[in-house]
């Protein structure tokens, strides 16, 4: 039974939660505050962290911060109520999985946790991934171009791993916003385009004319081998 770790001081939505995920077969471990969600996950490493921000005691920032120093597996998935734009791309870039604002709808959440899980076994399956000289160890997120190291922001890492995922197909800057971003659709268009010419600067040979990271017209983009 896979564990989930539920981190909201509101009572509640603790309870709530609770009855909505072991509902769903899944066992549920629930804390209040930022300290106590450390200890529980040492503790007993749970399968995903749903993760409030507005904790006592330690806020969820620093939370989701030191959990992902911790480890770079685990999928955490934050709650918060604000809307701006450059908190989300804040806790993104510090290693959350996915941004939920509130008030959200619980089924919602419930199939972002298990997108999350499975997109973590699917890299902890195939841990390791070649190309055109770069190597990419998806458990550890070490990236490589001819064995020496390469360095990748956690944005550029979720855009390279949906990427790769999803090998030989085109993928909409849509779905790279939705999937990997989590922005509003107003605003993908311009940051995945950034990002992806940062990823051909980094990983293409020759960046002016990239071999993996591909422009589809009219569509986004495709990774090919």
């Amino acid at each position: 039974m896979e564990r989930v770790l539920v981190v909201d001081h509101d009572r509640v939505l603790q309870k709530a939660l609770k009855r909505l995920f072991e509902s769903e077969g899944y066992s549920v471990a629930v804390t209040g505050d930022g300290r106590s969600a450390l200890e529980a996950f040492q503790t007993n490493r749970p399968a995903a962290i749903i993760l409030d921000l507005s904790l006592p005691i330690i806020r969820g920032l620093d939370v989701c911060r030191a959990i992902r120093h911790q480890s770079l597996t685990v999928p955490i998935v934050v709650l918060s109520a604000t809307t701006n734009l450059l908190d989300k791309v804040l806790l993104l870039e510090i290693g959350a999985d996915d941004y939920v604002t509130k008030p959200f709808s619980p089924r919602g959440l419930l199939a972002r946790v298990r997108a999350a899980i499975r997109r973590k076994s699917i890299l902890q399956t195939h841990a390791k991934t070649r190309f055109g000289g770069v190597c990419v160890d998806f458990e550890s997120m070490d990236v490589t171009l001819d064995d020496r190291p390469v360095s990748l922001t956690a944005l550029e890492f979720k855009i390279l791993t949906f990427l790769v995922q999803n090998a030989e197909s085109a993928v909409s800057r849509q779905q790279l916003g939705d999937d990997v971003n989590d922005y509003p659709v107003q605003a993908s268009s311009r940051t995945i385009d950034n990002h992806i010419f940062r990823l051909r600067q980094k990983l293409e040979r020759n960046p002016a004319h990239p071999i993996h990271f591909l422009t589809v017209r009219r569509v986004g983009y495709k990774f090919v081998w």
